[in-house]
């Protein structure tokens, strides 16, 4: 069986292009793991900064992951937590799963960190948890308004920040992953998501657009919406990010320059075996027929698509694989 693959469109926004990207890009977080506990933690902005999003997202997303990291930063310091440098990748996420504006980032922090000497140093909670969230949502809420006010400074009303100021904010953290290969796949599901994805999508008519989404409030139950088409749009529209944002970060002995000149050893000294990067990851597609076959490249089209001059050979293509 033949299927034809249409060029990619390479947008970061797009549900179809990502898997390649996502792929290689996993590959190379996995071959930089260490045998460490890794922990999840999500910092999420409240809803009254919304408004602000739709006229200086980059100044709020800056500031978030900004504020983000210096919240780790500052705990792992602290000699009654870590006293050691910290590492982190966090993923700015910016929807709900109705489409609805939620900006959060979701990080990937190791469960301890290295201190001047270059030894490793282990969280002092055994493994069960990284710190006391709801002292790093007291400390996130400053760091991220000061980070806020320096940016836009004359431009964020005050009565927003004594509202801002007076809210609890959420800083959620998860247990510790089971292993480094699952933080991976976890990792996969994440980096390189978008708003919504094509099979969630169910119906489209001349008016409307109805979709799949899982409802927490009632447990995750899968329930569906439908919504106008201009509403759709401007839902999905909200969660184009501004041109030049990077939505993945690296921080401290996670970041490039860290990684290069010491990861290394580090891994060394914790007994982890290195891998190699080997070529470009290729990614595998499941044959919408079966089902349990793969597809495989057989011929490329030019950009412009496959014109009349590529009929024949298309026909050719089809008789053989028919015989």
């Amino acid at each position: 069986n033949i299927s034809l693959s249409y060029n990619s469109c390479r947008n970061r926004h797009c549900p179809k292009c990502q898997g390649e990207k996502r792929d290689a890009w996993i590959l190379a977080r996995e071959a930089e793991l260490l045998p460490v506990p890794y922990f999840h933690v999500v910092f999420t902005l409240p809803s009254e900064l919304n408004g602000l999003v739709m006229y200086e997202p980059k100044s709020v997303y800056d500031a978030l992951f900004a504020a983000s990291w210096q919240t780790i930063a500052v705990f792992a310091k602290d000699p009654k937590h870590l006293n050691a440098q910290a590492g982190m990748i966090a993923v700015l996420h910016t929807w709900g799963q109705n489409l609805s504006l939620h900006p959060h980032l979701h990080c990937i922090v190791p469960g301890g960190g290295v201190d001047a000497k270059g030894h490793w140093r282990k969280a002092r909670s055994k493994g069960k948890f990284l710190f006391p969230v709801k002292a790093m949502s007291v400390v996130f809420r400053a760091k991220y308004l000061a980070e806020l006010r320096q940016r836009l400074k004359e431009k964020v009303p005050q009565t927003l920040l004594n509202a801002l100021y007076k809210k609890d904010w959420v800083v959620y953290a998860k247990r510790p992953f089971g292993s480094p290969k699952s933080v991976v796949e976890y990792l996969g599901r994440y980096t390189h998501k978008v708003a919504i994805s094509n099979h969630r999508i169910k119906i489209v008519d001349d008016k409307t657009i109805t979709f799949s989404y899982k409802d927490y409030k009632t447990g995750a139950q899968i329930k569906e919406m439908t919504l106008s088409h201009e509403e759709f749009v401007r839902r999905f529209s909200q969660h184009i990010l501004p041109k030049g944002l990077v939505r993945i970060r690296h921080y401290g002995i996670l970041s490039s320059t860290w990684k290069r000149a010491r990861l290394p050893a580090l891994q060394q000294k914790l007994g982890q075996k290195q891998t190699e990067i080997k070529g470009k990851t290729q990614r595998v597609r499941p044959c919408k027929c079966c089902k349990t076959g793969s597809l495989r490249t057989i011929l490329c089209f030019d950009q412009r698509g496959p014109p009349e001059f590529y009929k024949e050979i298309w026909e050719k293509l089809n008789r053989s694989v028919l015989v």
